[in-house]
């Protein structure tokens, strides 16, 4: 994907708006690694541990990696009543039972599908193959959204979010489990305390990178029978550098902070997300931040050198509702290579996205020139609200 050569900050930035609404040349191979007790433990285990992480282009090779490789971060995945009914008519015109989630999200798989990571955020429980199947407020989604994500090239996907806890200890675990069983990588939730401990650590290109997930909280759900080890909740800095450090001590050359959190249907970050940033980011152990939770776009920001985007938006979720702006959403596009001092920063761009109401429903991926002028401008003002003028990314080849 093309983008510029450098970030430059923009004069005269301005707040961004505010809104609300009622509603392999991929080479990626992952291990788990236990928490501080278990390092030394692997420390001489052989790779029986490690998998293919994606098809395209996956290595096997953990010599020293190449000497640039890009991530692709996206936004919500918000399983509301109309997206689960369309998947349900999509699954019928394809003589298929229960559900079909691939021909709505089928514009991703050209961007997500040549990153060498891909990076989702599966927002609500899961449920059994046979439901009950909700929405708002106490989701419990169909499990064929995992064969979808994984059908259009993620990797990895974050699962700490405010609706972590919907469906109790068993939507934790069905959720993963289903995750597991399409080979996505996840972060962000646990079925055990030893799994809780685990960093997700992934091998793209020969370079090690780890996703860590948080939420700022699980819509005052307490986590049942005291196991607070379900869900990676609140975001308290201390855990989440001590957790960063972990990972690099595992070897992690890149950390990815996945980070559920800020105000929903705002578009400007919180003071409390900004110095959370200025925080994490001060810190060696921490690269790059992406968020979720507000529901809309948020802005990219450049702090010590590392970016964080703010807000990716909804990836899918309700296209009926009245606010535009919540039908919106971005991949984020960071193409890292190493820096005079060795050190691995990205370089930012972003693709625009919209979900149609149809019928049927269906993701959209904007260009410059493309169709939904409106929703690629309100994108890119939003996004350089604080100044950085991030481009859009050419598609990639």
């Amino acid at each position: 994907m093309g983008t510029s050569a450098c970030i430059r900050k923009a004069p005269n930035a301005r707040r961004p708006p505010r809104g609300r609404e009622p509603t392999r040349g991929r080479g990626a191979t992952s291990v788990l690694l236990v928490g501080a007790l278990g390092f030394a433990a692997l420390s001489g285990c052989s790779g029986d541990n490690e998998h293919p992480a994606g098809q395209r282009g996956a290595t096997e090779s953990a010599a020293p990696g190449s000497s640039r490789f890009t991530v692709a971060g996206t936004g919500d995945f918000l399983l509301h009543e109309p997206v689960t009914k369309q998947a349900a008519a999509d699954a019928r015109a394809r003589d298929k039972k229960g559900f079909d989630f691939t021909p709505m999200l089928a514009q991703l798989k050209p961007y997500i599908g040549k990153a060498d990571l891909g990076v989702c955020h599966v927002e609500t429980p899961l449920a059994p193959p046979s439901g009950p199947f909700e929405g708002y407020p106490m989701f419990s989604s169909p499990p064929q959204i995992a064969d979808a994500i994984r059908g259009v090239g993620y990797d990895t996907c974050s699962t700490a979010s405010n609706h972590s806890l919907d469906q109790g200890e068993p939507g934790v675990r069905r959720t993963i489990d289903d995750l597991n069983r399409v080979d996505l990588r996840h972060a962000g939730t646990a079925r055990s305390p030893e799994e809780a401990k685990q960093i997700n650590l992934m091998t793209v290109k020969g370079v090690k990178v780890a996703q860590l997930s948080y939420t700022y909280g699980t819509n005052g759900i307490s986590a049942p029978g005291g196991k607070t080890w379900l869900v990676n909740t609140p975001i308290n800095p201390d855990r989440v550098l001590s957790d960063a450090a972990r990972a690099k001590q595992a070897g992690a050359e890149v950390v990815i902070l996945s980070l559920h959190w800020g105000t929903e249907y705002q578009h400007a970050a919180t003071p409390e997300q900004r110095r959370l940033a200025r925080t994490l980011l001060a810190s060696n152990n921490v690269d790059l931040i992406i968020g979720c939770h507000a529901h809309v776009v948020q802005p990219f920001e450049q702090i010590n050198g590392k970016w964080v985007v703010y807000g990716m938006g909804n990836q899918v979720a309700n296209p009926t509702a009245n606010e535009q702006t919540t039908h919106e959403g971005l991949i984020a596009w960071l193409t890292f290579s190493r820096d005079a001092q060795k050190r691995w920063r990205a370089q930012p761009a972003f693709v625009p996205t919209l979900v149609t109401a149809g019928p049927p429903i269906r993701l959209r991926t904007l260009g410059k020139n493309s169709g939904n002028q409106a929703t690629v401008d309100r994108t890119t003002k939003v996004v350089r609200s604080l100044g950085f003028n991030v481009p859009i990314a050419s598609p990639p080849k």
